[in-house]
């Protein structure tokens, strides 16, 4: 029997309260509320102002920063006293590039930050994650203490998002062999050419496109990759298209985060037509725009949600 919306409670960290709000109006689910002050000295204060006693809770927040997941820590920790169950929603889980060590001494930080969300407390019924995208799969196997966890994939956001740029006349590629996979998998299902760029690493910092393979002669192509930061790789994979012969380059990502100036550097490239991410990160938010468009996964998390809390799950 699906829970009945008035006990069902949203609630999200500062940074993620526009992609809450999504939520609950897609859901139909009610909002929670939470005071936030910051002290002189930098500390935190929050107290949850909505009943939770008993009820079935979302917590919306992504691990962007350290300031990110603490709040995302200390509230659920809180919440995770009276719900009835805790389901905390993850969009973008961050420093899941540093899932393995390379050189001595180096502290995997996915695994820790697995680890310090598997150390809140469970709720009467249990506690259960939800990832989206994440860029490496094995993230979730970090999490301890049977905690339950769901990896859900923006594979149907990603084609619409390419649709909306080029239709259905372009070539699918990618940054490096590394997402030629991924590439591949959705070449094919949305029926297009695919194409993919070969690297060779010069140093730590740097690498150079050493091959482009498959034609893109007077195509358009949209390259895919998972997240973008800086842009860097990005904008190496777009000119060696450009150099063989594409008319035109778009770009898609499941996150965009973009520190800094690091959009403004991929627009004035002039490499990349148009650029396309979801929200999963808030900083795509706020940078949307005619060069940047943003498609919203809050239908596909309320799916899921939808399935899973119906089945009385947490």
């Amino acid at each position: 029997m699906l829970r009945l919306m008035s006990d069902i409670c949203v609630f999200s960290i500062q940074a993620y309260q526009e992609l809450g709000d999504r939520l609950c109006q897609l859901g139909g689910w009610q909002r929670g509320e939470v005071e936030v002050q910051q002290f002189p000295d930098g500390e935190r204060y929050q107290r949850v102002l909505s009943p939770v006693m008993g009820r079935t809770v979302i917590l919306l927040g992504g691990t962007c920063d350290d300031q990110c997941t603490l709040e995302l820590f200390d509230l659920a920790n809180q919440l995770a006293n009276e719900a009835r169950s805790l389901t905390l929603v993850i969009p973008y889980f961050g420093y899941s590039t540093m899932e393995r060590s390379v050189l001595p001494g180096e502290i995997v930080t996915a695994k820790v930050r697995a680890r310090l969300l598997s150390s809140i407390p469970q709720a009467d019924l249990g506690n259960h994650m939800v990832f989206v995208d994440l860029h490496s799969s094995g993230i979730p196997h970090y999490l301890e203490g049977g905690c339950r966890h769901v990896h859900l994939y923006a594979k149907e956001i990603v084609k619409n998002m390419c649709r909306s740029l080029c239709g259905d006349d372009f070539v699918l590629a990618s940054t490096d062999s590394g997402r030629a996979a991924w590439v591949e998998s959705l070449a094919m299902e949305m029926g297009v050419g695919m194409s993919f760029v070969f690297k060779q690493r010069l140093s730590g910092a740097e690498t150079q496109v050493k091959a482009v393979q498959a034609m893109v002669q007077d195509r358009k192509v949209i390259i895919y990759d998972d997240m973008i930061r800086t842009g860097g790789s990005l904008l190496s994979a777009a000119r060696a298209y450009l150099d063989s012969g594409a008319r035109e380059v778009h770009a898609v990502a499941s996150h965009g985060i973009f520190p800094g100036e690091a959009l403004a550097k991929i627009e004035k490239s002039g490499v990349i037509r148009t650029l396309a991410v979801t929200d999963t990160h808030p900083r795509a938010r706020l940078l949307e725009g005619d060069f940047l468009k943003v498609h919203s996964v809050a239908p596909l998390l309320v799916e899921h949600l939808r399935q899973s809390l119906g089945r009385g799950g947490s």
